[in-house]
């Protein structure tokens, strides 16, 4: 009996099977070829797949070709990065906003930044810091959610992975987007693997034309993790660096103290937010003594 193969995207994966929505519309459950064990490859959600149908079993035969992926958490072809951050209880954490910014352009993921609890504090500033470097920038206060509307047409395609410590209103924040979900806090943190009696696996939910993800232990992730962005190529991750690395007076600027730089002078001019120059600092120093220690 010949086998016949349909184009599916994995959407949830536990304990080797997985399910799968097949291009057709059909939801399937699937073990994986033995052979992606011995090649040590084990797929992901998000995942493009082929699958064959045959004998009562459906086995996925072949993973199609990543656009990206990261391993904590486990998800591929990722279109957008949401970063959710409260602008109060708990106050915003700029650095951890810019490295997980970074991650995701680093990995050709669009980030979108969301600030949460603005009926409860102003987000002027820290929208004008993030919009002036060419993200796109969500405010919302829950009970006034005039722009969720806005962040439902950015969502509305791809898949969309969320991000966020704990505490600043992901769950809500997905509730508002989704409302079919019709679930509390705590609801959603299980059904979407964050249960206090469930793995802390990524499952994906059809969303419009694309999908939704929470990503447990994302908001974790650093330079020192399993994901690392080389010190040369930081400055690449932050957009507003672009109209000035090419008047730098040296090729090999750091952009920290060194003679002529001219990413250092917008910072201190104003052109570049300096809260942004400052998590730069940071970050750069991290992955250069990740470098350091690679070498010693």
């Amino acid at each position: 009996m010949s086998k016949a193969l349909l184009n599916a995207t994995i959407i949830k994966g536990v304990g080797g099977l997985y399910t799968v929505l097949a291009d057709d519309g059909s939801t399937l459950e699937c073990k994986a070829r033995g052979i992606f064990r011995k090649d040590n490859i084990v797929p992901l959600v998000g995942d493009k797949v082929l699958v064959s149908l045959k004998d009562g079993s459906n086995v996925i035969e072949e993973i199609l070709e990543r656009r990206n992926f990261l391993l904590r958490p486990a998800l591929s072809n990722i279109d957008r990065l949401v970063i959710v951050s409260s602008v109060i209880e708990p106050r915003p954490n700029l650095l951890l906003i810019d490295r997980l910014a970074c991650l995701a352009i680093y990995n050709n993921i669009e980030p979108v930044i969301v600030f949460t609890k603005t009926d409860l504090a102003d987000a002027c500033n820290l929208k004008r810091i993030y919009t002036s470097a060419g993200f796109k920038v969500f405010t919302i206060g829950f009970g006034k959610e005039e722009e969720v509307g806005e962040l439902i047409e950015t969502l509305s395609s791809g898949i969309s992975a969320f991000a966020g410590n704990t505490g600043v209103g992901k769950s809500t924040l997905i509730n508002l987007i989704e409302p079919s979900l019709n679930l509390s806090t705590g609801e959603i943190s299980k059904k979407l693997g964050r249960g206090r009696h469930t793995t802390r696996s990524v499952e994906l939910f059809r969303f419009k034309d694309g999908f939704l993800a929470d990503t447990p232990g994302f908001s974790s992730l650093d330079f020192k993790g399993n994901v690392s962005i080389p010190k040369d190529e930081l400055q690449h991750c932050f957009p507003e660096f672009k109209p000035y690395l090419q008047d730098c007076r040296f090729s090999g600027c750091a952009h920290l103290k060194d003679k002529d730089c001219k990413v250092r002078e917008a910072a201190e001019n104003g052109e570049i937010p300096m809260e942004r120059y400052r998590s730069y600092q940071e970050l750069y120093l991290e992955a250069k003594e990740k470098e350091d220690e690679m070498y010693r």
